[in-house]
């Protein structure tokens, strides 16, 4: 089912069901930034067994889980929020939603216990794509685009899901394909 929709900052890369890339099997991204020269975003739904503590030792109190943003730069940390009126920082990626900001201001609000998790959600390395690399991919069916994202689908806690509750959202045409089998010899 080829996707309608071009992608853009905001929106959602939701892959094929049956995508063997191991880095991207059943990942709903978030796309932070694209233009004519690639495309960035982030994995909502591949948590790392890592906190936010063991990766930045002055965080000593930061319970928060660490998910694999994607492949590129996995030795670097990054992060999308809703809290602008705290952290005063930030990209603007769709209503509410700002990628990055200050991490210094981050710091003194985690170790405060003045965010919650359902208000940030921590990345390690991030998925990226170069001049016309995405495109060839969604015209090859291998992502659909959606731009029918609620702002508490970015911040779930319920990753196993999540792909699947962004197929459902993407209407009828798309809802069969949530019931597929991850590996279709098991059909």
């Amino acid at each position: 089912m080829l996707s309608t929709l071009l992608p853009s900052a905001g929106m959602l890369l939701i892959s094929e069901p049956f995508l063997n890339d191991p880095n991207f099997k059943r990942s709903v991204i978030l796309l932070t930034e694209h233009s004519d020269e690639g495309t960035v975003g982030f994995i909502l739904n591949q948590p790392s067994t890592l906190l936010l503590k063991d990766l930045v030792p002055d965080l000593w109190k930061a319970n928060y889980p660490i998910f694999i943003g994607g492949p590129v730069e996995v030795d670097t940390i990054h992060f999308v929020h809703r809290c602008y009126e705290k952290l005063n920082s930030g990209e603007e990626i769709m209503d509410g939603i700002y990628w990055g900001g200050n991490f210094e201001t981050l710091k003194i609000l985690v170790n405060n216990n003045s965010i919650s998790e359902n208000e940030v959600k921590f990345f390690l390395g991030y998925s990226g794509w170069g001049k016309e690399q995405l495109k060839e991919e969604i015209e090859a069916n291998t992502w659909i685009v959606s731009s029918k994202i609620h702002p508490d689908l970015v911040f779930s806690q319920t990753e196993e899901e999540l792909w699947r509750e962004a197929i459902i959202n993407l209407g009828p045409k798309y809802a069969h394909i949530s019931n597929f089998p991850s590996d279709p010899s098991l059909n």
